[in-house]
């Protein structure tokens, strides 16, 4: 009778949970039975392990054989399971000491060959045996950066469980072709690595003689621009709206560009997010740079929210994590789709119930809409020859509903380009670099006054606070009453009005709003045009 036990870890959604996994030997007919509330593809390993365990020049034990992951109450999916199903056996038939095993948190699919294969989430695996107070991890190798990230944490990358076996019976370790997924430079195996490293991050597409998209290549469009810095500098959501071809796409497509680089906790955070969905790039393991996700108008609720088959996976709203949602041709995304995102742009978080479980998702993104003026696009091109109805016009322009349009601050329209910016004979608008340097310094001046508080940018402010202790000027906000007053600014209306307010002033370096950085805003709010002289980013 044999018995030993290995550590994984099951995912809930980005969060991660310790799971023992026990293998117990007794005498009996040969069987492998695997309890724990495993789902198919787990039940799937007790072959996998089989021959990865044979093929790897190990004995498999000939006798009664059961595997349970504990605790049980908690649903267990995917191969991740597979190297420490392998080695809690395997020390079980005390081919490997027990005692080795024991503290080790092991991650990573098994080839029938023996080849340790990536799995998704290694990331917030090993933040959550880390937080749980383990100091050894093993991974496949190439994602052995990825896990390295994690401070504390010792981090042994692996190509083969030959490799492995080798390495805890203290024995040489084989050479094992790189194969597969492997790469040239991933870690050598054997090798224990404090985990300190850092990444890279995503970086921003660009064309294929390495252009990256630059603000400098919008033509024209002064106050969409300075729309799109305001978002930035500040966090708030954005709509265009205008005919095809005016630039609203190219807006959008550089807007993260022009937010500030993530912090190490934001990139954490986004990194384990997109390891859980399994777009992180190679080699590439810490995303460093606001992300940009821009699902396609048929994308249903669940893409967009998060949800799926058994456990939720993470969402549309989920990747753009402290980054930028954009929603090309909104009106055509479906009302129930649009509808769902009103929670999380409250809240920055989506909760998503579904029977195998409750996951919490993040969700602090910036989102920007785009949107035509009708089905046609003309309706605003005065003489164009737009034949849409006006039934038909109203109906298009509903489909963006009250409730989402009123968490908008920033309500653009972006006119035609006129011949003169097109062939480049106006004057040229601002680079990304020079916009990105006016907002980080207004998101320094927002992050030292709201110090001590839980907010970082103003638009997270509640509108308690920007009403009793962060105060604008005397007389500042008698625009904004009278429109309250008139019924066109709801209550959260005139909230975001203050916020945008806020970052207006905080671009211009000011101690706080005044009467024009209000008019600014409500200009930015209702799009009705109030004679205010344009501001810093709009030449």
């Amino acid at each position: 009778m044999g018995f030993a036990r290995a550590c994984s870890v099951a995912l809930v959604g980005v969060e991660g949970v310790v799971v023992e996994v026990q293998a117990d030997l007794e005498p009996g007919v040969a069987a492998f039975t695997l309890v724990g509330l495993p789902d198919k593809s787990l039940v799937e390993s007790r072959d996998r392990v089989r021959a990865a365990v044979v093929n790897s020049g190990a004995e498999w034990p000939q006798k009664k054989l059961t595997v349970g992951l504990s605790p049980a109450s908690v649903p267990k999916s995917g191969s991740g399971f597979d190297l420490a199903v392998a080695c809690a056996v395997l020390g079980a038939a005390e081919r490997i000491d027990p005692a080795t095993i024991a503290d080790v948190v092991m991650i990573g699919e098994l080839g029938l060959d023996g080849r340790v294969r990536p799995v998704r989430g290694v990331l917030p695996a090993v933040l959550a045996a880390a937080e749980a107070g383990y100091e050894q991890v093993v991974v496949p190798e190439q994602t052995a950066g990825e896990a390295a990230l994690v401070p504390g944490v010792s981090v042994l990358g692996v190509r083969s469980l030959r490799q492995l076996i080798a390495f805890l019976c203290d024995e040489p370790v084989p050479d094992e072709p790189v194969g597969g997924q492997g790469r040239p430079d991933a870690i050598l195996a054997g090798l224990m690595i404090p985990g300190t490293g850092l990444g890279t991050g995503l970086a921003p597409a660009a064309r294929g003689d390495g252009h990256r998209p630059d603000l400098v290549d919008v033509a024209g469009q002064p106050r969409p621009r300075q729309a799109l810095e305001v978002a930035a500098a500040g966090g708030h959501h954005l709509l265009f709206s205008g005919p095809p071809g005016a630039g609203k796409t190219m807006l959008a497509e550089r807007l993260s560009a022009v937010l500030p680089p993530l912090t190490r906790q934001e990139s954490l955070e986004v990194t384990a997010v997109h390891s859980v969905a399994g777009i992180l790039p190679p080699g590439e393991p810490l995303v460093s740079r606001a992300p940009y996700c821009a699902p396609h108008h048929s994308a249903t609720m669940q893409s967009l929210v998060g949800g799926g088959n058994g456990m939720p996976r993470p969402g549309a709203v989920s990747l753009a994590h402290r980054g930028v949602l954009f929603l090309d041709e909104a009106p055509e995304f479906s009302a129930k789709a649009l509808d769902a995102l009103r929670q999380p742009l409250e809240s920055g978080h989506v909760v998503v119930a579904r029977a195998a479980g409750v996951v919490r998702l993040p969700a602090r993104f910036l989102m920007v809409l785009a949107a035509n003026p009708c089905p046609c696009g003309r309706h605003s091109l005065t003489g164009a020859g737009c034949e849409c109805p006006p039934s038909v016009v109203r109906r298009y322009q509903a489909r963006l509903s009250g409730p989402l349009l009123d968490r908008v601050d920033l309500r653009v329209e972006v006119e035609p380009v006129d011949r003169a910016d097109l062939l480049g004979q106006g004057s040229r608008g601002e680079s990304t670099a020079v916009v990105a340097a006016r907002v980080r310094d207004a998101r320094a001046r927002a992050a030292e006054r709201l110090a001590g508080t839980p907010w970082t940018t103003n638009s997270e402010v509640p509108g308690h606070e920007l009403r009793t202790r962060l105060l604008a000027a005397p007389g500042a906000l008698a625009a904004a009453e009278r429109d309250l007053e008139r019924g066109m600014l709801t209550a959260r209306g005139l909230d975001r009005v203050l916020r945008v307010a806020w970052t207006v002033a905080d671009l211009r370096g000011a101690d706080r709003p005044d009467a024009s950085d209000v008019m600014v805003a409500l200009e930015l709010r209702t799009g009705i045009q109030r004679g205010v002289p344009m501001g810093a980013g709009e030449r």
